[in-house]
């Protein structure tokens, strides 16, 4: 099988490169059937903001797929979401993920909390290997991404997959506008 590549991005084997990859994400693909399809590409931490990344190495900012995580509460009980929207759009976090989560008010996490949450570093969360009690919301146009990249846990790395992979994730909800 040949894997994702894309700009001027090195593809690797996720298997042979595990350093690569975030604990937590290096753990759900081992066990996820679609683990094959998923290329781990080495980059300058430096580097690892959307723009930075996207202007260094030559990738469309509609090829990146970000992931922001939000919490809001009802009746008592908290409720946290990943967001995974393309690059060039927003989370619409004050209207359809509120109403998403049917929540009053929707809030970005706080860093420290979605770092120690997450078992991920800041500016390298992404939506594989996030805690199974989160719910993974995902942009319809990030299905549509022929090689999307994403986080993998670090700042010295992004994945490279397909988009319609993200829709298919351990309890991934593909949402029609969640991007604006």
């Amino acid at each position: 099988m040949t894997l994702p590549s894309l700009g001027a991005l090195t593809s690797l084997p996720t298997s042979e490169h595990l350093h690569l990859l975030g604990d937590p994400v290096a753990a759900m693909l081992g066990g996820w059937p679609q683990a094959a399809r998923v290329a781990v590409v080495e980059i300058d931490p430096e580097l690892a903001d959307t723009a930075a990344m996207s202007e260094a190495y030559d990738v469309p900012l509609t090829a990146s797929a970000n992931c922001v995580v939000v919490a809001g509460r009802r009746g008592g009980e908290e409720r946290v979401a990943a967001c995974v929207v393309r690059a060039d759009t927003r989370a619409d976090v004050n209207n359809l993920v509120k109403r998403t989560l049917d929540v009053r008010k929707a809030s970005f996490l706080s860093t420290d909390r979605a770092v120690e949450e997450s078992g991920m570093e800041y500016g390298g969360i992404t939506p594989l290997g996030l805690p199974a009690h989160w719910r993974v919301l995902v942009d319809a146009r990030v299905v549509d991404i022929e090689v999307a990249v994403v986080g993998s846990g670090v700042r010295r790395s992004k994945l490279l997959l397909p988009g319609h992979l993200i829709a298919e994730l351990p309890g991934a909800e593909v949402v029609d506008g969640l991007g604006v």
